[in-house]
């Protein structure tokens, strides 16, 4: 009895440090979203990017803190639709793999990845504080809506809908708020003619939007072998490894393809094309990175590597203006993942994944556009054009991120 004792506590602190570990790692993602997006957009809108990405991750580990999470698990009925309304994140379960405040932890981290997929999309002619404001109703109240429906247990999970670690549960969850935003921001000044044309506006930084797609990579270990939420025996240990392999392979398969659609397109390798391909693999395999073999990996990545380009170089063709691509990869790829589930995964039906898909999208993308909408109209949503032309470092921050001239005394 003691033996087994000891045994039960062993496994319950492995399990517990198992989701400390992982939900470090996706919170490192905050970082990798930071220099992605400082690095994609222009030097003049620098520090006003870091500002919005470093708040909104506080915003989210408060606000899920107080509501979110009570919001998504706490005394919720079973198949249900209509989450309860409470607080704080509840009491610790008898006899539970690992301890509440850890599973809170890595839950809230998943929270401020949505939220900072997000910025990019807006980056450049939003609002600080309108942002803000509104990183306020989707980490407190929208996600944690869906995010009961599904992992939660409600009706999305009772209707057979598979998200493994979340892309459509968290990423296009996220591209449907920044669609939302986007549609009634508007395209950046001098980025579409009269006429059609479209104008490239380059980003300030590749060595840097690199970098954070490297710290995106490497959290996404996290990000989905945590998901696994056990690793304190041979079989959850196992799948750990499969998912972490499989995580990999869609990312490099992502990038390649990527690389290659470009080369064929426009006959250079364009950086950035490279980094979305990466992240749309990423983001494709989150839906399953557990039941595909090593190769269907590679194809999924591959796929969503292909993909993310079509829908980067279409919504520019529809005049929707994203500085960093995240709705395509996020929204478009993390469609195509939940749809590419039943093609690995038995117990997946593709009725069940469009049924989930369709719910969270409309959920979110119409919540969205109500709160955008009211903010629009009360503090408005963007800057002024002469703001817009200066920049949003000078009139938000009143910092430089990159000052070009130093006065020495």
């Amino acid at each position: 009895m003691e033996l087994l004792t000891t045994v039960t506590e062993l496994r319950y602190a492995l399990d517990t440090f198992f989701f400390l570990i992982s939900g470090a790692l996706v919170m490192w993602m905050a970082a990798g979203f930071a220099m992605l997006e400082a690095g994609l957009v222009r030097s003049k809108n620098t520090t006003e990017i870091l500002t919005k990405n470093i708040c909104l991750y506080a915003i989210a580990c408060t606000t899920y803190l107080l509501v979110g999470y009570n919001i998504m698990y706490v005394d919720n009925a079973e198949a249900g639709w209509l989450p309860s309304l409470g607080f704080l994140i509840g009491t610790q379960s008898e006899g539970a793999d690992h301890s509440l405040a850890s599973d809170f932890f890595f839950q809230v981290v998943f929270v401020a990845t949505a939220m900072s997929v997000v910025s990019g999309a807006v980056a450049e002619r939003m609002k600080l504080w309108a942002f803000l404001a509104f990183s306020v109703v989707l980490t407190a109240f929208i996600y944690p809506v869906e995010g009961y429906w599904t992992w939660g247990g409600g009706f999305l999970s009772e209707a057979g809908f598979s998200d493994f670690a979340g892309s459509g549960i968290v990423h296009m969850a996220g591209a449907a708020a920044a669609l939302a935003g986007v549609l009634l921001l508007g395209a950046r000044k001098g980025k579409y003619g009269k006429n059609g044309q479209i104008y490239p506006i380059p980003g300030s930084n590749m060595p840097l939007a690199t970098l954070g797609t490297f710290i995106l990579w490497f959290g996404w270990f996290g990000f989905n072998g945590g998901s696994q939420l056990m690793i304190s025996d041979f079989e959850n240990a196992t799948a750990v490894g499969e998912i972490f392999l499989n995580t990999n392979a869609a990312a490099a398969a992502g990038a390649l393809v990527a690389l290659g659609v470009c080369k064929a397109a426009w006959g250079k390798a364009d950086l950035t094309m490279v980094l979305n391909g990466a992240l749309a693999g990423l983001v494709a395999i989150t839906a399953d990175p557990l039941s595909p073999s090593p190769v269907a990996a590679l194809v999924i990545g591959g796929l969503a590597g292909a993909l993310v380009v079509i829908s980067i170089v279409g919504l520019d063709k529809l005049k929707i203006d994203d500085p960093v691509g995240a709705i395509s990869v996020h929204g478009t790829c993390g469609l195509f993942g939940l749809l590419a589930v039943p093609f690995s995964n038995a117990d997946a039906t593709f009725g069940a994944q469009i049924f989930g898909a369709a719910v969270i999208f409309a959920w979110v993308f119409g919540a969205s556009f109500v709160v955008w909408g009211f903010l629009k109209a009360s503090i408005g949503i963007r800057v002024t054009e002469e703001e817009e032309l200066e920049g949003m470092d000078f009139h938000d921050c009143g910092v430089d991120a990159y000052p070009e001239f130093v006065s020495v005394k």
